[in-house]
């Protein structure tokens, strides 16, 4: 009975390090996309959200105020057995997403400027099991994306429709849960996005289609890699993290006609290089209610210039969490605070960008049966 006891406290805490976590990430990631979730023991209900507060002010020239908006995210999931060795998990989240807005009076190029994406994902993934402690899942994932920028300076507006685009996940796995011990890997492909769009501008954007103004581009939702791991290193207490890799080289939004303008120094949003986060942290369950846990995060960044959309370099977090658990129900949440490094931005603006920082706060509710 205590063996069954302490692992299902390891599975509480491995919870929990999911709702501390409201993702500051490289890019424009709001969510790691972990598929923790799969391991869960039985059928498995959760419904999550999460609330972020960055703080984005500089240079441009001129001091821009605070240009990222706040923002919340839900996402629900769901994992069942199907026999002794195979299961599967359906889950619905919103992991990408932008809303940078600049205030009045900042810049003569950038006042009022503002830059959504939208982005929600259904992923479904299968997972198998080999015996002595493997296993490979594999997926499919379908992704919703629309964005829109103003930049009322230029006269110039873009917006797009709602694209639908598919991408895949392969990965593997290997536990001893008599340890808590266990490391997956997963490999999620990119995803093409192929929009309609609108633009308008002034005189210096010749329309490709006079009277109507649409145009169409491509971008990707950009590969990944995810090495999530956890072990116990005591009785209740657990060591878990993880290191993602995100090919953010190849996201960029760059619609045609203003491409094809004198406005165009650089695309409208582009980064010069992929990040790597690393996340590592330590779990405790003092009694069969109650966990805690606090986590370390390092995000590289996508280096320099970058965009004005997204003026932000390296990241540093620590997160908190608590997790309570009754019966079959486990409420965690936890808040994280997020140093966000500084940043030049492209020409012609060349804005500095720097002590910045983000607030997040997440919960999840989870149902075992």
């Amino acid at each position: 009975m205590k063996e069954e006891i302490s692992v299902r406290s390891y599975i509480t805490i491995g919870l929990l390090a999911l709702g501390a976590s409201p993702a500051f990430a490289g890019g424009i990631e709001r969510n790691p996309q972990s598929m923790n979730i799969l391991f869960q023991e039985g059928n498995y209900l959760e419904v999550g959200a999460t609330y972020g507060a960055p703080r984005v002010s500089g240079n441009a020239p001129g001091a821009t105020g605070n240009i990222a908006r706040n923002f919340f995210t839900g996402s629900i999931a769901f994992k069942g057995d199907i026999n002794d060795q195979l299961s599967y998990a359906l889950i619905l989240d919103q992991p990408f997403g932008a809303d940078v807005r600049y205030p009045t009076g900042t810049n003569a190029t950038l006042t009022g400027a503002t830059g959504k994406v939208k982005n929600t994902t259904l992923t479904g993934v299968l997972r198998y099991k080999f015996g002595n402690g493997f296993s490979a899942h594999a997926g499919l994932r379908s992704s919703w994306t629309s964005g829109a920028v103003d930049l009322p300076a230029l006269q110039y507006t873009m917006s797009t429709n709602t694209d639908q685009a598919w991408g895949y996940l392969v990965g593997v796995a290997y536990e001893q849960p008599e340890i808590a011990l266990r490391v997956a890997l997963t490999y999620q492909s990119s995803i093409k996005h192929t929009f309609n769009a609108t633009e308008s501008g002034p005189a210096a954007i010749p329309p490709l289609d006079p009277g109507r103004n649409q145009t169409r581009f491509s971008t990707k939702i950009p590969e990944s890699l995810n090495l999530e791991f956890q072990t116990g290193i005591a009785e209740d207490t657990l060591l878990f993290g993880s290191v993602r890799w995100v090919k953010w080289k190849d996201f960029e939004i760059a619609p045609e006609q203003f491409m094809a303008s004198p406005l165009s120094a650089a695309p409208l949003v582009g980064y010069q290089k992929n990040s790597v986060a690393y996340t590592l942290g330590v779990g405790r369950r003092f009694n069969e209610n109650w966990s805690g846990s606090v986590s370390l995060s390092h995000d590289t960044g996508n280096g320099s210039p970058t965009s004005n959309l997204g003026p932000t370099g390296k990241r540093n977090s620590i997160g908190i969490g608590a997790s309570y658990t009754m019966d079959n129900m486990t409420i965690s949440g936890g808040v994280q605070y997020t140093k966000l490094g500084s940043a030049t931005t492209v020409p012609t603006i060349n804005g500095q960008f720097g002590s910045n920082s983000a607030i997040g706060a997440g919960i999840r509710v989870g149902f075992s049966f």
